[in-house]
């Protein structure tokens, strides 16, 4: 098996979205009921990928909005970034936009996104803002264990794409 290949995520989004509910779904297999504020934590998780082992570092940030200061933290060695917003709060989804465009004045071109609406509702709109912004979208729940694994998996898989380490094709999906 060839060397593990090293990969950072940022996972980004407003207040009370889930982020920390589908970081520690995908890392611990499973959900956590209370919900207490993140700072910002790391956690760290091997994984392999069609038959290549890739060792995670997940960044797990506090709840942005639209006046947060960006930290510089979000930019250095990032391979990918997950949206993530609630389709229970519209205000979710115009701070996930912000957080878009600070990436963009931040990094300038955002190699690899990732969106995602972490409960079942209806999710088109973010659906057309992913596509708007030729990111992979998927629903997922952390409650319901829904797609925790395969958000992750598409992320990497659209980072080797980048990278040149996976055949192009389009991994973005919708799963319910």
């Amino acid at each position: 098996m060839p060397q593990p290949k090293s990969r950072k995520i940022a996972i980004l989004g407003y207040r009370s979205v889930g982020k920390s509910s589908l970081t520690i779904q995908f890392v611990e297999g499973q959900f956590v009921d209370s919900y207490d504020p993140t700072i910002e934590n790391t956690f760290t998780k091997m994984i392999t990928i069609n038959g290549q082992e890739y060792h995670l570092q997940l960044v797990d940030t506090a709840g942005q909005d639209e006046y947060s200061i960006f930290p510089q933290t979000y930019s250095i060695d990032i391979n990918g970034y997950i949206l993530v917003y609630s389709v229970t709060s519209n205000k979710s989804f115009e701070v996930v936009q912000v957080i878009h465009e600070k990436l963009l004045d931040m990094v300038g071109k955002i190699g690899v996104l990732c969106f995602v609406c972490p409960r079942v509702i209806s999710c088109e709109e973010g659906k057309a803002l992913a596509d708007s912004w030729n990111a992979a979208f998927m629903e997922s729940s952390a409650k319901e264990n829904q797609t925790a694994v395969e958000v992750f998996k598409t992320m990497i898989l659209e980072a080797e794409k980048l990278k040149g380490g996976v055949q192009p094709g389009k991994t973005s999906c919708s799963l319910m």
